[in-house]
């Protein structure tokens, strides 16, 4: 997959001990900071999103990113850049949109250029003060998995907007208009006392727990009975698939003591080995490496 492989060449190239997770942990200043880009044509197309929509989303992935962290969301950047055709009625839809999504997170500078398509590039940056910062390296075995959000929505509602469909509404919601899973990152953050594993879903279940596997040296085990996700996801063949590989469901998953975990909804367990495991109701146990995970994510090139 490109996009990992260019990441593993940036941190070698820069020596770089703040890459590697959702955020940059800068502890001198006492922030976190991220960067996301939305790129017309890669992740959404205008015929399927409102300006107001894709503001909203813009400001979101950034906050979840931010919210993966343990760190409280507070500014954003946001770089813009138009093709010609765009009006003054785009742009206030969509400050519109970043602003109702960001509920108190401030907008507070930026950049607008023109471009052949649209560009949006968004900074976030989140207070550390009083709060334990995650890292996906932080995993330990013994700690339990817990998660927020429901997966597998998102991908669901893509599909239907692809196919020209527009029920169920409130998957199609789920794409277009995400939450970030703000107090489930408050309190974790908040009350734990030991290093934890917590990345963000956005590139899907799957993929989070992996990428935290790999970079902690475990495996992480899972019961597919206990993901949270919208039983009318069964309609869909392969919704086991949406579930685990489905991305843009902007969850958090996270490895955690027993005292934090009992106050959540646990998936599974972090042990020995490497890969993740998922056991299925019927009794198969089926275990993914990285690359059988990366293969079956979106590939943003």
């Amino acid at each position: 997959m490109k996009e990992k492989e260019f990441i593993n060449t940036i941190k070698t190239v820069l020596n770089s001990e703040y890459i590697g997770d959702d955020c940059a942990y800068l502890a001198d200043l006492g922030i976190v900071i991220t960067q996301d880009n939305l790129i017309e044509g890669v992740h959404f197309k205008q015929d399927l999103i409102s300006p107001y929509q894709l503001g909203w989303k813009s400001a979101m992935v950034n906050i979840s990113d931010v919210c993966a962290s343990g760190a409280e969301p507070k500014y954003l950047t946001v770089g813009l850049s138009l093709p010609q055709n765009i009006n003054k009625d785009f742009v206030e839809e969509f400050y519109k949109g970043m602003k109702d999504a960001g509920s108190g997170v401030k907008i507070v500078g930026g950049d607008i250029t023109g471009a052949d398509k649209i560009f949006v590039s968004v900074a976030a940056i989140g207070r550390t003060s009083g709060r334990r910062i995650s890292s996906r390296k932080n995993a330990k075995v013994g700690q339990k998995i817990i998660v927020a959000g429901l997966h597998g929505s998102s991908s669901a509602g893509l599909r239907l907007l692809m196919n020209g469909q527009k029920e169920p509404e409130k998957f199609i919601k789920a794409h277009l208009t995400p939450l970030a899973q703000v107090e489930f990152s408050r309190g974790i953050a908040e009350n734990i006392k030991e290093d934890y594993a917590m990345m963000d879903t956005s590139d899907g279940l799957a993929d989070a727990l992996s990428q935290i596997a790999e970079a902690s040296g475990v495996n992480i085990e899972i019961d597919f009975s206990e993901i949270l996700y919208d039983k009318d996801l069964e309609r869909f063949e392969d919704y086991k698939d949406l579930i685990l590989f489905g991305g843009e469901d902007y969850g958090l998953v996270a490895s955690v003591n027993d005292d934090i975990a009992k106050d959540f909804t646990v998936i599974g367990e972090v042990k020995k080995g490497s890969g993740v495991t998922v056991l299925y109701q019927n009794g198969l146990r089926k275990k993914f490496s990285k690359t059988d995970v990366e293969n079956r994510i979106f590939n943003h090139f």
